[in-house]
């Protein structure tokens, strides 16, 4: 990352330093954060417990708006109001409406607020075959993103602190936030105190005991990429009294266990083909492939989390030859010729996640199904090949394939975690809420570490909305700590006041 080296701080002494606005996290929302509040005058200081700011942020590719300048270009009708009763009827009402409109109500003016910074965007996109065009993508996707705000930051004085995870938060005696501690690895401490705090450190998927004590699943889910994202700040807050918002939310997806998202492996299982869990049994219309959070649903109710993708050599050399139909992500575009598709399986059945075999029976017996359940589950979805009509789950005939081209392959795919999207409790002004909803003076959170922007489950109609909400809630906490700062009477430490 080209960061300005006098604005990247690894100090190993012990030190107190001071500050408007202390953040933690440099992701999008923290940068975001820092960025806003540093424009309007005030002394910021961000703590990164990585060597460097993104996080999270880094893996993605675009981010929600809505009647944004290149929407309007393009002719892409949909208008504000209708993409947040989209959004909210999509979570059944359970997300924070307030929050939810201030978020699609800014997102275009970020757009623009990015353009202008120097962010290039490519499209606005959908994620699905007819869906919304809100997914505004990114030319170099988050590392591109996360290189401007990071510039941008830099050069109006705010200093980042990397390799030193915030470790605690600090209180006056007025019960207002107070500033932060953060640490190394080494224990090497920094004291920033402050009038501000605002915790943009993102999720917690990286720590499986907050995963089986929020989130629940019935099994241990595999992070994407670990980020380090262990959820020390979230913890804090709730030290701190914050209350707790939707902790079980995740964004989540079925994958081949240690492929990355350019894996032609992973795009194969990704496929609407035969999907069957370890029993044996079809378990879904395999067609929800096009909208991964819907897969991801389907797979959190089967055995252990884990599902196979049946198809047969004619299947194989098809998406070889002539390309797929769904799409992970820009990594591997909808279309793409899966040539190294062969090359993959070879290894995959090396480690255990592929299998290959010249009958039903045989491709079972290497997985560990039961021979009869799966033989049958294969000739009743090859009857509906035949017949053009899924009985059973209406799948689209278009992506209805038989099983019959040996040899016959089977890959792995287990339930996989980006990030969760819930924790603590804020308001539309981001302000961190108690149980009982009272702002905690002083204290903000942004970002994938809250609660409250989708109540149940991550809404694919605001495609895009986990980056989108980062950097607005971002924006919006910088705003409002401004106003805060300037209404307490701590003016003497802003830029410019005398």
């Amino acid at each position: 990352m080209d960061i300005k080296k006098e604005n990247v701080h690894n100090n190993k002494q012990a030190e107190i330093l001071e500050a408007d606005i202390a953040i933690i996290g440099a992701g999008s929302a923290g940068l975001s954060a820092a960025l806003t509040a540093a424009s309007g005058g005030a002394k910021v200081i961000v703590f990164e417990k990585m060597l460097f700011p993104g996080g999270y942020s880094l893996m993605s590719e675009g981010m929600f708006a809505v009647e944004s300048k290149i929407q309007i270009e393009s002719n892409i009708g949909i208008t504000k109001d209708e993409a947040f009763n989209h959004h909210m009827e999509g979570t059944h009402w359970c997300a924070n409406a307030r929050l939810v409109r201030v978020f699609i109500d800014k997102s275009a003016d970020t757009i623009d607020w990015l353009r202008q910074m120097g962010v290039e965007y490519i499209k606005a996109a959908t994620l699905w075959p007819g869906g919304p065009r809100t997914w505004h993508l990114m030319k170099g996707g988050g590392k591109a993103l996360i290189q401007v705000l990071a510039q941008k930051a830099g050069e109006k004085g705010v200093e980042l602190i990397t390799g030193k995870a915030a470790v605690k938060l600090l209180m006056d005696k007025k019960n207002r936030a107070a500033g932060v501690i953060a640490a190394d690895k080494d224990g090497n401490t920094v004291q920033a105190n402050a009038r501000v705090v605002i915790i943009a450190g993102g999720g917690f998927v990286s720590n499986k005991e907050m995963l089986r004590k929020y989130v629940k699943l019935p099994f241990d889910a595999i992070p994407v990429i670990d980020m380090g994202q262990t959820g020390e700040h979230i913890r804090m807050a709730f030290e701190f009294n914050a209350g707790i918002k939707d902790p079980n939310v995740i964004l989540s997806t079925p994958a081949v266990p240690g492929e990355k998202p350019t894996s032609h492996l992973w795009a194969a299982a990704s496929q609407p083909h035969l999907w069957v869990n370890k029993l044996g049994e079809r378990f879904c219309n395999e067609s929800i492939a096009f909208q991964f959070p819907f897969s991801a649903n389907a797979l959190k109710n089967q055995l252990d989390g884990i599902m196979y993708t049946i198809f047969d050599e004619q299947t194989k050399r098809d998406m070889m030859n002539k390309g797929i139909s769904v799409s992970l992500g820009v990594f591997v575009p909808v279309t793409t010729k899966l040539t190294r598709l062969e090359a993959e399986i070879q290894q995959g059945i090396k480690e255990g996640k592929v299998f290959v075999a010249d009958s039903i029976k045989g491709l079972a017996g290497k997985i560990g199904l039961n021979i009869s359940t799966f033989k049958s589950t294969v000739d009743e979805f090859n009857s509906f090949t035949k017949k053009h009509q899924d009985k059973i789950f209406a799948k689209n005939r278009r992506y209805l394939k038989p099983i019959e081209d040996t040899p016959f392959y089977a890959i792995k795919s287990t339930l996989h975690i980006f990030t969760t999207l819930g924790g603590i409790k804020i308001n539309y002004k981001t302000e961190v809420l108690t149980e009982k909803s009272e702002p905690i003076p002083g204290l903000y959170a942004v970002g994938n570490c809250t609660g409250g922007m989708y109540g149940l489950d991550y809404d694919i109609f605001t495609s895009g909305g986990a980056l989108g909400f980062a950097v607005n809630s971002g924006r919006i906490s910088g705003d409002n700590a401004l106003e805060y700062i300037g209404k307490n009477n701590f003016k003497s430490r802003l830029k410019g006041d005398k």
